[in-house]
């Protein structure tokens, strides 16, 4: 699945999902084939019939509805040149209306049942969501046998090529924790304050966009799942990128919010270490980015010895007690255990704890007192949820961090 390299809000209104679903659902199974034939390099033309359809639905912002003509002009034709995604059902492109807006245009492959049930997924779920985190819908695009979903264009590429292209420069310490904490937020909206829950259930680098800021928006909810409040977990297909798959999701299909922690741990290992979540070129038996940290993890939790875990690349220019906060929080995150795993709030809590300072007061990280304590609620329980349910001392010491049997 393409994940849009771009996504900021556009002002608009803002469509319900009871709205956009009927009109989606009205469209594929009522609205008859077009009698007029198409050559395959032609654009398709946008029918009144459908404008009406939209408006019937009780869609009436033009903007949100777009023609497959107005698409095609402002990609240039579908152009090569203009993608910025590509994935197993459709690509992504760049497009600039004539006022000057850029968006990413998502098209869904014709043809791919799969990708009919991720337009559904998406155009249903993306908008009921509205966080500065997330991805926002500016609009979409039903034209006979044709999907698109158009978002605005976000300028500063994923995190996935800023922490493993070849042509950006190193991502800062600072900047890592505060894409982790954006990121954390927008995943605990999902999770905590949408009803019904939100289970994203494709958390990745590459999911992740970055404006020219750092700001982290959480995108491609595709594959995402509603959860009912009444449910302790979706029974499901497996889908999702392996490398970010959790456990008992990968052997038994079962999804939980805690299946979304999981990958979001692996996220936090690649800011950590600078790694891919799996890398063929790595020596035998380290292709693994988890199963390569595990060891790591418990060494450094119980020593604080970082060993190989930081990224090389940053060469050591982090605070020693914020990098001890983040391994914690990953260790915490890709236990064996979903049950043992954090709620996405309490991530977002710690992770708050170490951007705060510098964005709120003016302080450099790591250059307050609060970085040199422990006994802030939501930390003693990270470190309760990374080695068992221990009691720790401010300490730290030998036998405090001897309970690690399940990192």
């Amino acid at each position: 699945m393409p994940s849009p390299r771009s996504s900021s809000m556009i002002s608009g209104h803002a469509l319900t999902s009871r709205q956009v679903f009927s009109l989606v659902m009205y469209m594929f199974f009522f609205l008859p084939e077009s009698p007029h034939p198409r050559s395959p390099s032609a654009p398709l033309v946008y029918h009144h019939k459908s404008a009406s359809v939209a408006s019937d639905a009780g869609i009436v912002n033009a903007q949100s509805c777009f023609s497959y003509e107005e698409l095609y002009e402002i990609t240039n034709g579908f152009s090569p040149q203009n993608i910025l995604g590509e994935g197993g059902f459709g690509c992504v492109y760049k497009g600039c209306f004539s006022d000057g807006r850029e968006v990413a245009v998502k098209q869904l492959k014709v043809g791919s049942g799969q990708g009919e049930r991720e337009f559904k997924a998406e155009v249903e779920i993306i908008s009921r969501i509205h966080h500065r985190h997330l991805v926002s819908l500016v609009g979409y695009c039903i034209s006979e046998n044709q999907r698109l979903l158009v978002y605005d264009f976000v300028p500063n590429d994923t995190l996935h090529s800023h922490l493993h292209g070849t042509e950006k420069p190193v991502i800062d310490w600072p900047t890592r924790v505060k894409v982790a904490a954006g990121a954390a937020r927008g995943i605990a909206y999902l999770h905590e304050d949408c009803h019904p829950r939100i289970i994203h259930r494709d958390i990745k680098s590459s999911n992740i966009l970055l404006d020219n800021n750092f700001e982290a928006q959480v995108s491609d909810f595709g594959l995402a799942k509603l959860a009912m409040d009444a449910c302790t977990h979706v029974s499901t297909r497996v889908i999702g990128t392996f490398g970010y798959l959790a456990p008992e999701y990968a052997s038994s299909g079962k999804l939980t919010e805690r299946s979304d922690v999981y990958s979001f741990g692996v996220v936090l290992l690649e800011l950590i270490t600078g790694r891919k979540p799996v890398d063929d070129t790595q020596p035998m038996g380290d292709e693994s980015l988890v199963e390569w940290a595990r060891p790591r993890l418990s060494h450094a939790l119980e020593t604080r010895d970082f060993g190989e875990l930081p990224d090389p690349r940053l060469e050591k220019n982090y605070n020693e007690t914020e990098m001890f906060r983040m391994i914690e929080a990953a260790a915490a995150c890709i236990r064996h255990s979903a049950a043992m795993r954090p709620q996405m709030g309490k991530v977002v809590r710690v992770l708050d704890i170490l951007t705060d300072v510098d964005l709120n007061n003016g302080v450099k990280p790591g250059q307050s007192e609060i970085f040199n304590v422990a006994e802030t609620a939501e930390i003693r329980l990270l470190q309760r949820m990374a080695f068992g349910s221990h009691v720790f001392s401010s300490g730290y010491s030998q036998s405090d961090w001897s309970h690690q049997s399940d990192i």
